[in-house]
């Protein structure tokens, strides 16, 4: 009877993270297969309907949570802002230093930017970040978390899924070369971890959305 019912809770959580990321990357991989779309396309539109609108089908009609289970909630905001801006400004600096050591100088792609245009790239970031914050942090490391009951697990866990994840955009977006590859798959790992690490802390989606912009931006600011 207790062997009877690990085998059911085994098969309860764990199957509908393992759906909800199979459909995301199989959908996701095919989708950047494709000629790339203008980016509002993807992050504004497509994301949306693909990462959050399956999971909050899972949250509200299977499981029957509140969203308060992927951590969009308004307790624990000052440290959610504490987390996601303090730890957010250290991959800024990263971001930085990265620049200067590959480009061997500080080169800022700003010159390039309208208002317009500046304002439009802070939108997108935050859209990116909403959906993938709420469907790997607030669904799928959360999920993991409450199930094996060690953070550190399902961070891991849930960080190589969101590398997996990203491995498209490397292969057929960006083109990058395996050693390039490797290197900014790592990056991706490593920001995984840390916004694993700041969810886990405040039990907060907001924490990790606003260290997601700031983990997105210095692409956008250095070449």
């Amino acid at each position: 009877m207790i062997f009877d019912k690990i085998l059911h809770r085994e098969k309860l959580f764990p199957k509908h993270v393992l759906a909800l990321f199979s459909f995301i990357f199989i959908f996701w991989t095919f989708y950047r297969y494709l000629p790339e779309p203008p980016v509002w396309v993807s992050e504004l539109i497509l994301k949306p309907i693909v990462w959050l609108v399956p999971t909050f089908w899972l949250i509200k009609k299977i499981e029957k949570q509140p969203l308060t289970s992927v951590g969009i909630t308004k307790k624990n905001l000052l440290p959610a802002f504490y987390w996601g801006i303090g730890l957010g400004i250290v991959f800024i600096l990263e971001g930085l230093l990265t620049n200067v050591l590959a480009f061997k100088g500080f080169q800022l792609t700003t010159s390039e930017f309208s208002l317009l245009s500046f304002l439009a790239a802070i939108v997108l970031s935050f859209a990116t970040a909403i959906s993938e914050e709420i469907v790997f942090r607030g669904y799928i490391f959360n999920r993991l978390r409450h199930f094996w009951k060690k953070a550190w697990r399902a961070n891991f866990l849930s960080s190589l899924l969101f590398v997996l994840v990203y491995l498209p955009v490397a292969i057929f977006v960006l083109g990058y070369t395996p050693w390039l590859m490797l290197v900014y798959l790592v990056f991706v790992f490593i920001f995984s971890l840390a916004s694993g690490f700041v969810f886990s802390r405040t039990n907060n989606i907001v924490a990790s959305i606003l260290l997601h912009v700031f983990w997105s931006w210095p692409v956008i600011l250095f070449r």
